[in-house]
């Protein structure tokens, strides 16, 4: 692959970080002295990518640029991009004035579309993915034919990504072939007896125990990013009495999926899934990716 073909790494770090108390994509792990991101970015650039687009909210720019941009390796090309709220069709500004949160992750993924053009890594700021997950999607985009369409997922075992301090909520991956059929939305997934249990649609439901979910580590191409600037227009139109829904990045890999527009390919994770969503779980994450990196 020539460095224009190499696959762009997209972190989506606009998140308020509201449940944590800030922003949580900057927060340094103890006794590692970095943020996920920096690991995240350092695994991928390990892997082969040299371009990474944060997609921030403006809060965390200053710590961004001051503290972590120098951290990052040298050769690694990093665009900033905001995510703001007026970021819509000039028609739905009205829209945007109402809102307070940001659009969801398609809007962020859509954000960084200008400085994107071939394939990317899209991950999120506040999961640690181990390195594994970037050469698995690096080499996707190595062995297949740069014009197609086929898109790629870094798939989780649910064991992989449960938390100690209660249920969780997971897209549950429904395969045909090692091919993505569609994403199960769970909610409050705890243990069972045998595997696990999740509210789906309204109905306490058992989840086998090998199942895969997504943990937002996807390898999408330029024809995704058309469909979400469609997409996001629709999604407006729909909602435009509703300013707190969020446009999520899987519905319109989904709706690509329905379509036969794109095939995902899934690659199941060789390594652990780490994520952040409470201060109080700093101290024990960064203990667990501090002995799987130096262990």
């Amino acid at each position: 692959m020539t460095s224009a073909e190499l696959p762009t790494l997209v972190v989506l770090a606009g998140g308020l970080g509201t449940r944590f108390g800030g922003g949580k994509q900057i927060a340094e792990l103890p006794k590692i002295g970095r943020t996920i991101m920096e690991l995240s970015i350092e695994d991928a650039y390990s892997a082969g990518v040299r371009h990474a687009v944060l997609v921030i909210n403006e809060t965390v720019r200053p710590a961004i640029e001051r503290v972590i941009m120098p951290r990052l390796p040298k050769s690694m090309k990093v665009d900033l991009v905001e995510q703001s709220i007026d970021m819509v069709p000039s028609r739905f500004s009205n829209m945007a004035n109402k809102r307070t949160k940001p659009w969801g992750t398609g809007h962020a993924l859509l954000c960084a579309k200008p400085f994107i053009d071939g394939s990317a890594i899209v991950i999120t700021a506040d999961d640690y993915y181990g390195a594994s997950a970037y050469t698995q999607l690096f080499t996707h985009f190595c062995n297949i034919d740069q014009n197609t369409s086929e898109m790629a997922i870094v798939a989780y075992p649910i064991s992989q990504t449960m938390s100690e301090l209660g249920g969780v909520n997971r897209g549950i991956c429904a395969l045909s072939e090692n091919y993505l059929t569609q994403v199960h939305e769970y909610l409050n997934i705890r243990q069972a007896d045998e595997g696990y249990i999740g509210v789906y649609d309204n109905l306490e439901t058992p989840i086998h125990e090998n199942s895969l979910v997504s943990m937002t580590c996807w390898g999408v191409t330029q024809s995704l990013f058309d469909k979400l600037e469609s997409q996001f227009e629709l999604f407006l139109e729909s909602h435009d009495s509703d300013v707190k829904k969020e446009y999520y990045l899987p519905d319109c890999i989904q709706h690509m999926i329905n379509l036969n527009q794109t095939n995902v390919r899934v690659y199941i994770a060789k390594d652990r899934w780490f994520g952040v969503t409470y201060k109080e779980e700093l101290d024990s994450v960064a203990g667990k990716i501090y002995e799987l990196r130096h262990g």
